[in-house]
């Protein structure tokens, strides 16, 4: 079974062909439609998902009961809330599609068997986990030392489908700015792309 996105996200140098194989069987192809939760605030994670097709995100409320996103999941990514699904703990945030959305579902119970059956998968599982506390540790550093435009511009290089399906109220939200000033920042980049 060859398939692009999960190539993708179990690129690790050490894994067996046999042992690929049998981690690339263990996921299901689910689907989701646009505006569809794929986990909710309140209920414990049973699963992740590699993103084939699609665009979603994750938010919480915050104190005064505004959306504030908090991801965006492009296509070869990997749909997770770690603490939940880890910890098995009832999840904070909410997951929700964009746009409709191909998935390929790994339950928890399958991925705990194969996680004590093959010890690549745990090798990959902490190269994993270390790159992801590298990134959202970068994210939050940025949000103090980069101005709201280069935030912007960094999605924009980074995750160009996020500015192009994304309503500018999420992606305002992710980037700890107003819709107002976002709007500001996309015309400013529009008629005076130089400066930038």
């Amino acid at each position: 079974m060859t398939n692009k996105a999960l190539e993708i996200c179990y690129d690790f140098p050490f894994f067996l062909s046999e042992e690929l194989e049998e981690i690339f069987h263990a996921h299901e192809k689910v689907f989701f439609q646009k505006g569809e939760m794929i986990l909710e605030e309140g209920k414990t994670a049973n699963e992740y998902y590699i993103l084939e097709k699609g665009l979603a995100r994750s938010f919480v409320n915050d104190f005064n009961g505004n959306e504030v996103t908090t991801h965006f999941f492009v296509e070869n990514e990997i749909i997770i809330e770690v603490s939940s699904l880890f910890q098995r703990i009832p999840t904070q945030e909410n997951i929700v599609c964009i746009t409709d959305c191909e998935c390929l579902r790994f339950d928890f119970e399958t991925f705990q068997g194969l996680f004590h059956k093959i010890p690549n998968l745990r090798e990959w599982g902490r190269a994993w986990m270390s790159q992801q506390l590298f990134v959202y540790k970068q994210r939050s550093v940025e949000m103090f030392t980069l101005s709201a435009t280069k935030r912007y511009l960094n999605l924009l290089e980074q995750k160009p489908h996020v500015i192009q399906f994304a309503p500018l109220k999420q992606i305002a939200s992710f980037l700890g700015v107003t819709d107002t000033s976002l709007s500001r920042i996309r015309k400013e980049l529009v008629s005076h792309p130089k400066k930038i």
